[in-house]
């Protein structure tokens, strides 16, 4: 399709999703993985500072319920903050708001003075880790020639688990010297900064400039920062983006996800989500403590959680370029019954096989990681501009209600049935993971061809 569609009009989509993929796209590409490797930094900060929290106040693993559902609410709150900010006032302004809101608020939580505290701080920031995922991602699929956008969006994500590779680290070095007051107190501070870095180099999305005429002098700056110069009095249009919406695609407007033939893969897509987030964040919330519960030494707690992390970085990866052989449908139902099969292999590995429970959680990351990181890709894939923060918001909102009640199941699990109970339930999970993404009727088409 040729980007010209008459003498003074271009066709946006075929400018960005048929043309170079220049340094300037890149650079802000890498801006959004940053974003997002900050996010899940703060975001993991808590799972590696509860035993240490749970031994100073002399407080039960139940208490902290509580304060962990009440950041994920704040996340499952953000996320359709963000989607609504993201699509009526700009990607760009969504990010700064979101990452300013979580870096605080993470800084605060070092100076609270009991769990009430923590808790109403953890909803605050949980709002701005909440609208950072979908706003970065939305941004790295709009900087993205068509050609390179499901492993560009897949490698995006996955800076989350290696946000929380970066965390472990972290938390191993801070908490024996600063203790946990020091680990949040210094590990907001960072994403503060970055913010308003962002906020003096990132431009908006071309697409989301070319959809509002009144923007179109600033986007005519962002496409020649692109590689893309064009006349000053240049129209613009989105051919693309116009057969892929419906009648009530409005921005911000909800409801539209749930039109017509696009019902059936909104609702997979949320029951992916739901039961996905839900066993990432039981191992984010609760894995350290499980381990510790069942007699393992704190710092190998805080390992495994690192392993469970770094096999996601690599899982989303391998999952991306797979993706762009052979399409979404087949790799990510395969890695999520890989999920399942490794929460077996867990339970059957004795207790003084330290090596082997690393390396299963490793695995079990890589898999859940995969899948985690490529829904995102999914949802940028079948949503158009008009409602797409939207339509990925609203699917990480309801991935955060899965997340919400993993709060509350991981203590009472850990509690009434130690490890094995709380193992069974991530595989239950992975195999409900398993069935929204055999639902899904609109996977990624393979990119790359097959000899």
């Amino acid at each position: 399709m040729s980007a010209i569609v008459d003498a003074r009009t271009y066709d946006i989509g075929s400018i960005l999703d048929e043309g170079r993929w220049t340094p300037s796209q890149i650079f802000g590409v890498c801006l959004a993985a940053l974003s997002i490797i900050l996010d899940g930094f703060d975001g993991q900060l808590i799972g590696f500072a509860i035993p240490s929290l749970i031994k100073d106040w002399h407080v039960s693993r139940g208490d902290f319920a509580p304060v962990v559902a009440a950041g994920l609410i704040g996340m499952a709150c953000g996320s359709l903050l963000a989607g609504y900010i993201g699509d009526r006032f700009g990607r760009r302004r969504a990010l700064f708001v979101s990452i300013v809101l979580f870096g605080a608020a993470t800084c605060a939580i070092g100076l609270a003075p009991n769990l009430l505290i923590i808790g109403a701080l953890r909803f605050l920031a949980g709002l701005g880790i909440g609208g950072t995922l979908p706003s970065a991602t939305t941004l790295a699929a709009e900087f993205t020639p068509r050609r390179r956008r499901a492993v560009t969006v897949t490698a995006t994500i996955v800076s989350f688990p290696l946000g929380g590779v970066a965390a472990g680290l972290y938390a191993g070095q801070i908490l024996p010297t600063m203790g946990w007051r020091g680990l949040f107190l210094t590990g907001g501070v960072i994403p503060v900064i970055f913010a308003f870095v962002l906020l003096a180099v990132l431009p908006e999305s071309p697409r989301f400039l070319a959809r509002q005429q009144a923007r179109w002098a600033e986007l005519l700056k962002v496409l020649a920062r692109f590689g893309h110069p064009l006349p000053s009095d240049s129209a613009f249009t989105d051919a693309a983006e116009r057969s892929m919406s419906l009648k009530n695609d409005s921005p911000g407007g909800i409801a539209a996800l749930l039109q017509g033939s696009r019902a059936r893969d909104s609702l997979a897509l949320w029951v992916a989500f739901f039961a996905c987030l839900f066993a990432i964040y039981s191992v984010f919330s609760w894995l350290p403590t499980m381990l510790v519960a069942e007699g393992f030494a704190p710092s190998f707690a805080g390992d495994a959680l690192t392993a469970y992390n770094l096999g996601g970085v690599f899982g989303a990866l391998l999952c991306g370029q797979t993706i762009s052989r052979f399409g979404s449908r087949w790799p990510m139902i395969v890695c999520g019954v890989g999920g399942a099969a490794t929460v077996v292999l867990l339970k059957l590995t004795p207790h003084d096989q330290t090596t082997l429970i690393l390396l299963g959680f490793g695995l079990h990351g890589l898999f859940v990681n995969a899948v985690n990181c490529t829904l995102y890709a999914v949802s940028a894939f079948l949503y158009p501009t008009a409602i797409r923060t939207t339509g990925t918001a609203t699917a990480l909102a309801v991935g955060r209600l899965g997340a919400i009640l993993s709060a509350f199941t991981g203590a009472a699990l850990i509690t009434a049935g130690g490890g094995s109970a709380y193992l069974t339930a991530l595989g239950a999970a992975l195999v409900v993971v398993t069935v929204g993404l055999a639902a899904l009727r609109h996977h990624i088409a393979r990119t790359v061809q097959t000899a």
